[in-house]
């Protein structure tokens, strides 16, 4: 594929409402669709972030994916579909558990790990036996899927290892001239990527935390485990997306402090101290309740807030576009808070994690 090409743009939101069927028929969502029955990459808003799809049953397809994002080929890809038929194209079965997850949260933020079919594309399972399939919850990512007529392969729309995309300006940092278009359908809502859950073994196990709670899913069929390669020195091969470190990272380094104030407060401020006397430019991510205490700090000279920590669902919203925020300030050293991993939180820690490589301090 080409380093360099015109990537197109095409804006969706508010020019029509919010039922699918209405949306299938846009010029913009026409246009896309022609273009991933053409084998080729476009990025689309889900409600999660920003994914870059391509047909999952076309290998040459899903190629231009990895070469677009510099995405390792040992990583799995998620395959996004708009219907029953669809989702019987790229998966074998569907137990019982699995449908009753799909029942309670489809279309929704979780994706289900569920026996292949050979038509799928051998690059998007990564040589498992396995595929994770999800109907995304955004009408024109459902209208755009529907519209191409095959099943589609969508990791995140962001070069690897970088901050995931909220925004289609995320995505054209990253990605303009490297793919063939971006559909902008506005902020994405849940702002951290779907809940992976393998429905093939007994009990199920959450690959990856995300949009839909662990507490969520055991209301719905009991109990459920978590992988033990959430763990930051994990060696396990990748089953899941979103599973290697670093992941979500921006440009500066970052580490996280946990434990109980003051000590976090006082560690925090150790660090900054230092990276200052290094002559580092340096960053604070905060919670809205200490936002106002950093922001007088003089050692601190950016800070954000990735809102409170009474409020999981507003941090993972905004934990991407504040990582870029970061990069766009130029910040070389970030010290951040850790938050609640209850609920929603498991999901906002997991990726915290991995956006600091696993550097973190517990005081």
């Amino acid at each position: 594929m080409e380093e360099h090409r015109e990537t197109k743009l095409w804006t969706v939101n508010n020019t029509v409402d919010n039922a699918v069927e209405n949306w299938q028929g846009c010029p913009q969502i026409v246009d896309a669709a022609q273009l991933l029955r053409d084998g080729e990459v476009v990025a689309f808003p889900t409600e999660t972030v920003y994914g870059l799809g391509a047909n999952a049953l076309s290998d040459d397809a899903v190629e231009k994916i990895f070469l677009a994002k510099g995405r390792p080929a040992d990583n799995p890809l998620i395959v996004h579909v708009a219907d029953e038929a669809q989702l019987q194209t790229v998966a074998e079965a569907v137990s019982d558990k699995a449908r009753r997850l799909m029942e309670a949260f489809w279309p929704g933020p979780l994706t289900l790990i569920l026996p292949k079919t050979d038509r799928v594309a051998s690059l998007v399972t990564a040589g498992l036996n396995t595929v994770g399939v999800r109907m995304p919850d955004h009408p024109a990512a459902l209208a755009l899927i529907r519209q191409a007529g095959v099943p589609v392969a969508a990791p995140s729309a962001n070069r690897s290892g970088r901050p995931s995309p909220t925004t289609a300006a995320h995505v054209l940092t990253d990605l303009d001239g490297r793919i063939a278009g971006v559909l902008d359908g506005g902020p994405t809502g849940v702002g951290v990527e779907s809940t992976v859950i393998d429905v093939t073994v007994e009990p199920p196990i959450i690959l990856r935390p995300g949009g839909v709670t662990r507490e969520q899913l055991e209301a719905v069929i009991g109990p459920v485990e978590l992988d033990p390669a959430f763990s930051a020195g994990s060696a396990e091969t990748p089953r899941s997306p979103g599973m290697k470190y670093a992941h979500y990272a921006p440009e500066g380094e970052m580490w996280l402090v946990e434990g109980e104030e003051p000590r976090v407060r006082e560690k925090m401020n150790g660090m900054l101290a230092e990276a200052k006397r290094r002559g580092l430019r340096t960053g604070v991510l905060a919670s809205a309740e200490t936002a106002s205490y950093w922001q007088a700090h003089p050692e601190a000279d950016v800070v954000l807030s990735v809102g409170s920590r009474a409020e999981p669902g507003e941090v993972a919203q905004r934990l991407y576009a504040v990582l870029r925020q970061f990069d766009e300030r130029q910040v070389q050293f970030i010290v951040g808070e850790t938050f609640p991993r209850s609920g929603l939180g498991m999901a906002v820690m997991n990726r915290l994690e991995k956006a600091a490589g696993g550097r973190i301090l517990s005081v």
